[in-house]
């Protein structure tokens, strides 16, 4: 019998749904008990995160060029990034960051983390895998935008334009989302999909996301 990629994408996604306890600052920002300190740590950091991703998954579009479903969710993901990096100046604005502060800044390993594997995938993922990978870590990334888009207009008197970066993570995006269905499906029934690789890849990714958030927390 085929198996069907939306079941295999929701249950994984369920399996690698983080623990509420591994992200400590979401809801510290949620309450408005985060300093704007951290807020321009963040910004800071997603500066770099944004165009590194956009980078990996154009590569592993790049490298899916015999699996157009994979090259057209990697090329869908890396637009997203570059779309995201447009409106990374506005937040960074509203949180006093300016270009020579964002030049002089020094990232720290524990956010870099992330992007750095994503940059591991792009190598050395089959594409099947990481879209597997990739698409349940987005859940997890989304929902952390929502909260945070709605914090900064609540606690923090942020207007649409600061906000727009997590609002465009937060907001529903069937389109990626169908086309990752695709891909699994079509690796699915080419059986280039490996469930306990692309199981372990999302893992990781959510690992070091859960680190992206906690080493904001207490960057020292």
């Amino acid at each position: 019998m085929t198996r069907n990629a939306r079941d295999l994408l929701n249950t994984i996604t369920a399996e690698l749904a983080p623990d509420p306890r591994s992200n400590p600052l979401v809801p510290l920002i949620a309450a408005g008990e985060a300093d704007r300190e951290v807020l321009a740590v963040l910004v800071l950091e997603q500066l770099r995160v944004i165009p590194a991703d956009r980078r990996a998954f154009l590569q592993l579009a790049v490298r899916s060029s015999t699996e157009p479903e994979a090259d057209a969710f990697f090329t869908a993901l890396a637009e997203g990034e570059a779309i995201a990096q447009q409106r990374l100046p506005a937040f960074a604005a509203a949180c006093g960051v300016d270009e020579a502060r964002a030049a002089a800044y020094t990232p720290l390993p524990g956010c870099q983390a992330y992007p750095a594997y994503v940059a591991w995938l792009a190598l050395n993922a089959a594409p099947a895998d990481a879209v597997l990978a990739v698409t349940a870590n987005f859940s997890a990334w989304g929902g952390y935008c929502a909260t945070i888009a709605r914090a900064l207009r609540t606690h923090y008197g942020f207007g649409d334009e600061a906000c727009a970066f997590f609002d465009f993570f937060a907001e529903p995006a069937p389109a990626p989302a169908r086309t990752a269905e695709r891909a699994v499906q079509a690796a699915l029934d080419t059986g280039r999909l490996d469930e306990s690789r692309a199981r372990a890849y999302g893992h990781l990714l959510q690992s070091y996301e859960a680190l992206f958030w906690r080493t904001l927390e207490r960057p020292a």
